[in-house]
């Protein structure tokens, strides 16, 4: 199938893996999910950039197929990141938390293109402005930081794609090939999944964080930290004891303290899913096993081209 992002991609499949904080912060997924048709996307975010650059090494060597990297803009090692990325010419970038227009001249220079994540109309028209390629809309089911806004990716991404020309990436809540139809539907040229890529083996995250994943239903997540950087994440210990507080009538200084005495970290990689920030988004509900990301695009593929028959 092609689209407006397969076409400016070079992929064969309007799928892309979302950058996800140590599940993506390595060259296995991404290069399973690239190789298999679809973008895989490489989350700089938490790496070192020694790290970062082996990453990107190994990922060459594993697909001569496209593939993404996300870097936050507002991360304190993004410059450097950003200098790897540009002097081993990824072939696409996925940035978010901050503004592309300093950084766009360069990458595309080299042939970059660049994608970027917004939760707003107002954003997503400042990066067009700004002369990014396409967007990446991320709604309220998404994992990790939806909109602050908590509007719903059904009515996000019908919204900007009604206000901007650029073509659209929809991202939250989607699991499977009937949500990509879906979102193709609303006027997206490809869809983004994240929470559906945790549960692979190749995903870099805790045995402990992938069993969570599946055990959680559609309304099994909370969203966490309204009023600064909020997080969509699974229930457990550490967000009920935040919203009990919430609830409580806590200042914003104990809010704050509570928020930041948990970390994905915490729950990723040393497997601590009941206090640590287990974010996944609601689509967690729409995964029930742990497959191989190969089987997942396939599986994807198979049931979009269905949706798209019955449709027809």
């Amino acid at each position: 199938m092609r689209t407006r992002i397969t076409e400016l991609l070079g992929i064969e499949h309007p799928i892309l893996q979302a950058a996800m904080s140590w599940a993506s912060s390595n060259a296995a997924l991404p290069a399973a999910v690239s190789e298999a048709g679809g973008l895989g996307v490489i989350a700089a975010g938490p790496m070192r950039p020694d790290d970062f650059a082996r990453a990107l090494a190994e990922i060459r060597a594993a697909t001569a197929r496209p593939f993404g990297v996300n870097v936050p803009l507002n991360n304190p090692r993004a410059p450097a990141l950003l200098d790897i990325a540009y002097e081993t010419r990824v072939p696409v970038m996925v940035a978010s938390q901050g503004g592309p227009r300093g950084h766009l001249e360069r990458f595309r220079a080299i042939g970059t293109k660049w994608l970027h994540v917004v939760a707003s109309v107002e954003h997503a028209r400042k990066a067009e402005a700004a002369g990014v390629d396409a967007l990446v809309v991320d709604g309220a089911e998404a994992g990790g930081h939806p909109p602050p806004s908590e509007v719903t990716t059904l009515v996000l991404v019908r919204r900007v794609v009604k206000a901007t020309r650029l073509p659209v990436v929809a991202s939250g809540g989607i699991a499977d090939g009937y949500g990509v139809a879906a979102m193709l539907a609303l006027g997206a040229e490809a869809a983004q999944l994240g929470t559906r890529f945790i549960a692979t083996p190749e995903a870099g995250v805790h045995p402990a964080y992938k069993q969570a994943v599946l055990a959680a239903e559609v309304d099994g997540t909370a969203f966490v930290g309204r009023g600064r950087h909020p997080i969509r994440q699974l229930r457990n210990a550490f967000a009920e004891k935040y919203l009990a507080a919430e609830r409580a009538g806590a200042s914003d200084e104990e809010l704050a303290a509570l928020f930041d005495s948990a970390t994905l970290r915490q729950a990723a990689l040393e497997g601590d899913v009941a206090w640590g920030k287990v974010e996944a988004g609601q689509s967690a509900g729409l995964v029930d096993e742990i497959l191989p990301a190969a089987e997942v695009m396939r599986r994807l593929v198979a049931e979009l081209e269905d949706a798209r028959r019955r449709l027809a």
